[in-house]
């Protein structure tokens, strides 16, 4: 029986035309090679399976080729390419930087370029995974990599150029390659079934293209698996069965029930999908770009990035028109989360299902968070609200020239000032229809009563007027039993015993006729305060009738405690103060080319 070969290898390009998706690459090579500007470094880098060891390989062979094209292309007949093609070149050295990552390696390396080409041009050596190369592996490869003998060419090759020392990627000619796009992907994947006499349909050739995510190589061993479990007839049905990939009429119907608020319709189709063995995160993945699907076909200037099967994009056109745009970007947000936390859910199924549950009510969610059609912010109103105070101007007795009882104030004359947190004055005018008509002013003996004096003395009984009560100030001792009685209420109250605790370790000391100091031995014992400082305030403002009442809160640093250290340092300056006190943390650091975590 003939071995099989996979057709990565099988279908492997041969010369640039043949590479697929990476045109703007293979057109600057064969135009280095035409015109004679082949630099002596190259490093090919990007995902995985798009072609960069076959680049490599090809140029090795079109610069060594005795007999190229016009369009700079090898010949394939020449004995050079033969003996490419046969695999025994002696001008072409590959070697694996992931189990060759040594300074050792780099040196035998090093060693071989000296010897000049016994036949052809130029000797090329192509480095694959050069990213896992030591940090002193890459510095003895520098001297070489920056002056090599005219003979001799580098190729790199990596999947994570962000791994690679600079002092390396200044040296070299850097090629970034993209991922495949979809239609190139299933025109490669056509040429290849044509060859090989496969039945396939293009639904089924676009849903391999998909899960391959932009590389070919995957895409060609998906291919030979699903061959294999359909003997050679691709359907759109198999494929989907073959690659546990969940129908988009699923997602549809999904859809349809939540967006009704058919809260048991969706928890049902969603225990027929996982009946079917489909795990709750790859519900949520596809769920999610289900609804991104549909969101982009809002605008028809964004139909282009839809990335759905052939024939179905009017389908998803029309949903996408009957569904409002807030809930598609809400439901979106709410799949995101799910699937983040996913992972950490003890009750995976649960976790779905608290998802599904919250998207059957986002419609109504939404009803009520908007105005007249408008969608406005929510408002804020679990914040703490500041006293608001208002000065009020001083005050004098006017004449009064109404026949009737009325009070009018005028700033004219100063008078005794009223502090702004007392409660306002309240005058009551009479019931009875009489008339009285106040004749004398207000001598110099009575700018000196009190204000409620003066007005008892000039309405008399006609007039009832509240007294005011003065403010007090501060008082250590009464301070102290108002700071008791509240922590009794607390206490009687329910409240928490840390709490009430933390009151009654409090050291309370005045700053002044207004503010005084609350001093306690942590943090934690500082949050527990911070918690009843409205309340606290409050009670002790009107145990004092003093709306002007403040304290704060001091924090003594008996009790040794790293977390406030800790919590005003950034990482660079945590890791310094633990390099000063262990210096080889630092070594450390360097050897294993660890970055922060900032």
């Amino acid at each position: 029986m003939e071995n099989f070969i996979v057709s990565a290898r099988k279908y492997r390009p041969q010369n640039f035309n043949m590479v697929v998706g990476q045109k703007h690459i293979t057109t600057t090579l064969k135009n280095a090679i035409k015109n004679n500007q082949i630099a002596h470094a190259f490093l090919f880098c990007g995902p995985r399976g798009v072609g960069k060891t076959t680049c490599a390989r090809i140029m090795a062979k079109t610069i060594n080729c005795t007999n190229p094209t016009p369009e700079g292309e090898a010949c394939n007949t020449c004995g050079s390419c033969v003996s490419f093609d046969a695999g025994n070149s002696m001008n072409i050295h590959e070697l694996d930087a992931a189990s060759n990552n040594s300074v050792e390696d780099i040196r035998n390396l090093v060693e071989q370029v000296r010897f000049a080409p016994q036949a052809g041009k130029y000797k090329v050596y192509i480095v694959d995974e050069v990213h896992m190369l030591s940090s002193s592996a890459f510095n003895a490869f520098l001297k070489t990599l920056e002056e090599p003998p005219s003979y001799a060419i580098f190729i790199l090759a990596t999947t994570e150029k962000h791994k690679i020392l600079p002092t390396i990627l200044s040296r070299c000619q850097i090629f970034d390659f993209k991922r495949i796009t979809l239609q190139d992907t299933v025109e490669h994947l056509e040429e290849i079934i044509e060859k090989e006499n496969i039945s396939a349909e293009k639904t089924a050739l676009q849903l391999i293209a998909q899960k391959s995510e932009g590389c070919m190589r995957d895409a060609l061993s998906i291919l030979d698996k699903i061959v294999s479990f359909t003997n050679g007839i691709l359907t759109y049905q198999n494929t989907v069965e073959h690659l546990n990939i969940l129908d988009d009429d699923y997602y549809f119907k999904l859809l349809d029930a939540l967006y009704k608020q058919d809260m048991a319709g969706a928890m049902l189709l969603y225990e027929e999908i996982n009946q079917k063995g489909f795990e709750g995160d790859l519900v949520l993945n596809g769920f999610a770009t289900f609804i991104r699907n549909l969101l982009v076909c809002k605008d028809a200037r964004a139909a282009v990035l839809l990335d759905v099967l052939e024939g179905k994009q009017e389908i998803y056109a029309v949903t996408a028109q009957a569904i409002n745009a807030s809930y598609l970007i809400s439901a979106l947000n709410i799949l995101n989360e799910a699937e983040i936390q996913f992972k950490m859910a003890r009750n995976k199924r649960l976790h779905v299902e608290l998802c599904l549950i919250k998207l059957s009510f986002l419609q109504q969610a939404l009803q009520l968070s908007s105005e007249q059609g408008t969608v406005v912010k929510k408002k804020l109103t679990d914040r703490p609200i500041a006293i608001q105070q208002k000065n009020i101007p001083q005050y004098t007795v006017p004449k009064l020239a109404s026949p009737a009882a009325q009070l009018v104030i005028r700033s004219e004359q100063p008078a005794k000032t009223i502090a702004a947190p007392l409660p306002k004055v309240m005058v009551e005018e009479p019931k009875t229809p009489a008339t009285r008509k106040i004749i004398k002013e207000t001598s110099s003996n009575d700018s000196k009563k009190n204000l409620l004096d003066i007005l008892r003395a000039k309405v008399k009984e006609d007039v009832n007027v509240l007294e005011v009560q003065e403010a007090e100030d501060l008082n250590l001792e009464k301070l102290k039993n108002c700071w008791n009685d509240y922590c009794e209420k607390l206490q009687q109250d329910g409240g928490k015993p840390a709490t009430v605790g933390t009151l009654k370790m409090a050291q309370l000391a005045l700053t002044d006729e207004l503010s005084f100091s609350v001093t306690v031995q942590a943090l934690t014992q500082q949050k527990f305060i911070e918690q009843e400082k409205m309340q606290l305030t409050d009670f002790i403002q009107q145990a004092f009738n003093n709306r002007g009442i403040r304290f704060t809160i001091l924090v003594e640093h008996t009790i040794p405690d790293a977390i406030p250290d800790q919590l005003s340092l950034n990482s660079n300056q945590r890791f310094e103060k633990l390099a000063e006190k262990y210096p080889l943390l630092k070594d450390l650091k360097e050897r294993l080319r660890l970055d922060l975590d900032l």
